[in-house]
């Protein structure tokens, strides 16, 4: 594969339409997912407008299609911001090898970031609060949830495209300069958020009683006189054990939960 372009002239920046377009196709980045090249064949398509608008040459066009089929894997909701670097580099017409360099640099960190963000942070926060209302009875609770986690979503997609299309590749050092401290801060507190989850909504209790004359002995009262919530918190971190050290799916673990909650129900245990 060639090195450089044929066509050296920078572009014209891409308009605000066209970059938001893309944005928009971003939600098919996995939409032809496969274990040879990932997200290879969905980057293309999320970032085709923008590349047909910088290659008028034909030869050039097919150039950087070719390359920005190369095996590609980043967080689906932070893609943006690599799109933004490499578009900004092919807009400038930069070496070809150039680009694809500064595009796996940029692609690697945002999966623990984008974890951190998501799924350790926003989605414990929202669905701790939309959960309640959905147990209280309010059909606005899952909505209310939806409505949370998209218009974040899509508010970080938008963002994150204009301010790495305008910054380029000096975007990789801004974002990654503290991303561990980050990441790390971020993954404290959701698993804060899931401890006070825990605590708040673990409702399983037992149900077993010792006969003792007229005042039988509550198992539940002894076992909340040393630690309120045991049981929830013994079930999470059962969980958490089978994930972590065993490879568990959470699908498997909520299975293993409705069975002891079966069983347990059948013999009167919880």
């Amino acid at each position: 594969m060639a090195s450089n372009y044929r066509n050296l002239t920078p572009a014209q920046p891409l308009d605000k339409k066209t970059l938001n377009k893309m944005v928009w196709r971003s939600l098919n980045l996995q939409g032809s997912f496969n274990y040879e090249r990932m997200q290879a064949a969905g980057w293309l398509y999320c970032i085709l407008p923008g590349l047909e608008k910088i290659h008028t040459d034909k030869e050039d066009l097919k150039l950087a299609m070719a390359h920005n089929l190369e095996f590609f894997n980043t967080h689906p909701f932070l893609v943006t911001f690599v799109m933004g670097i490499v578009l900004s580099m092919e807009q400038q017409k930069a070496d070809i090898n150039t680009i694809r360099a500064v595009r796996v640099a940029a692609m690697g960190p945002l999966g623990g970031i984008g974890d951190a963000i998501f799924w350790f942070t926003l989605v414990p926060i929202a669905a701790g609060i939309c959960s309640n209302m959905a147990i209280n009875g309010s059909v606005m609770g899952p909505i209310l949830f939806l409505i949370i986690f998209n218009a974040v979503q899509f508010a970080v997609r938008f963002f994150l495209m204009g301010w790495s299309y305008k910054l380029g590749s000096a975007a990789i050092g801004i974002l990654t300069a503290n991303a561990k401290e980050f990441t790390r801060a971020a993954s404290m507190l959701g698993v804060f958020i899931v401890g006070a989850l825990t605590s708040n909504y673990g409702g399983t209790t037992v149900a077993l009683e010792i006969a003792n004359g007229e005042s039988p002995i509550v198992v539940q009262s002894i076992l909340d006189g040393v630690l309120p919530k045991m049981i929830p918190l013994a079930l999470t971190l059962m969980c958490y054990f089978l994930m972590k050290k065993k490879g568990w799916t959470p699908v498997k673990c909520i299975a293993l939960l409705l069975v002891i909650g079966l069983v347990g129900g059948a013999i009167g245990l919880f």
